[in-house]
């Protein structure tokens, strides 16, 4: 790897042993020698350092509604600029952006846009946010930083889309500038984190833990794959933790499995599935929970929890309607928890 290129950047997260250079930034700690890449394909070891090469060079950048990441309690009907570098530091055997996350950013195609750059794309495309997302923002971390600072200045808000498997120390720094975060609850099992996704769970919870404590607005995604992560014991495991930590006004987004990647042969989530997971969501005390990837089941409406009045109608990722009031609603009063237009 070259540490001169114009792509390369050195990062704030690593110690030095001896001829190792180790990695502080997600739990897999990679411990490298001299030009070995860590398991995210973005950072590497050179003169006793470490260094990413993912730094003003994202595969992907698209303008997406917010609802799309997916975000339903933030700034809703809004649309933002949507960037990603190649690389993942985990290894999902059902990963739907393979192409890219199982890449090093110099493997592929890539476009050419820094942090300024970034920020005024967005801003020029009338854009409210910048969102980090489609791969693992975290393993583009030092870029993502860096344009979530600037986009910070110019007024913009900055989205977190992740798989939540970071260090706490870093996470709070780049929580110092994130406005909203949607983190993948892959699985609440050990086991399978460590077999289907190659991670663990704590970190991720504790992802949870530290974004609440940081004052970023979070919601949830579970994607539930038959025989696997739609388990009813599973799915009410998963909701009693959530609603006794502090996030039973945390969206739940259950998310519809198709056949992808290394799992082609595991059919799609029936739909019954998701309606039961919703089911023991709401049992468990989760106040807003939303299934994903069933067009046309009316189960993406914003339902307020205190008298089941409509209160934000979606059609897919398009707002049509939105009677939220001063954070609350205007039947009731109950308090909406999000981050709405005022």
């Amino acid at each position: 790897m070259d540490i001169s290129g114009k792509y390369t950047r050195e990062s704030a997260w690593y110690t030095v042993a001896g001829d190792h250079v180790r990695c502080e930034l997600c739990p897999h700690h990679c411990t490298l020698r001299e030009g070995m890449t860590g398991i995210c394909h973005t950072h590497f070891a050179s003169g006793g350092k470490l260094y990413t090469i993912a730094y003003g060079n994202p595969c992907s950048a698209h303008i997406d509604p917010v609802e799309k990441k997916p975000l339903f309690h933030f700034l809703p009907g809004s649309s933002c600029f949507s960037i990603a570098t190649a690389g993942c530091n985990l290894r999902c055997r059902n990963c739907q952006n393979w192409e890219i996350s199982q890449k090093s950013p110099d493997s592929i195609p890539h476009l050419e846009l820094f942090p300024a750059q970034v920020v005024a794309s967005a801003a020029r495309e009338g854009c409210q946010s910048v969102a980090f997302t489609y791969t693992e923002p975290t393993v583009f971390f030092e870029y993502a930083l860096e344009t979530a600072k600037l986009a910070r200045a110019a007024g913009l808000k900055n989205l977190l889309i992740s798989n939540g498997y970071l260090e706490e120390q870093p996470l709070q720094e780049l929580a110092k500038v994130t406005d909203a975060a949607n983190i993948d609850l892959k699985a609440f099992s050990e086991e399978t984190y460590k077999t289907l996704f190659g991670g663990s769970l704590q970190p991720v919870l504790r992802t949870l833990e530290v974004l609440k404590e940081e004052g970023v607005w979070l919601e949830i995604t579970n994607l539930l794959i038959p025989g696997i992560t739609d388990r009813p014991e599973m799915i009410a495991r998963m909701c009693g933790w959530l609603a006794t930590h502090g996030f039973s006004g945390t969206p739940l987004h259950f998310s519809r499995f198709h056949p992808m990647y290394k799992m082609g042969g595991v059919p799609a989530t029936p739909l019954s599935s998701l309606v039961k997971a919703r089911e023991i969501a709401l049992k468990e005390g989760i106040r807003f929970v939303y299934l994903g990837n069933v067009p046309g089941a009316d189960s993406e409406n914003t339902i307020c929890p205190g008298c089941n009045a409509l209160l934000v109608r979606r059609s897919g990722f398009i707002v049509m309607g939105n009677r939220i009031c001063r954070w609350r609603c205007p039947e009731c009063g109950t308090a909406i928890e999000g981050r709405w237009n005022e």
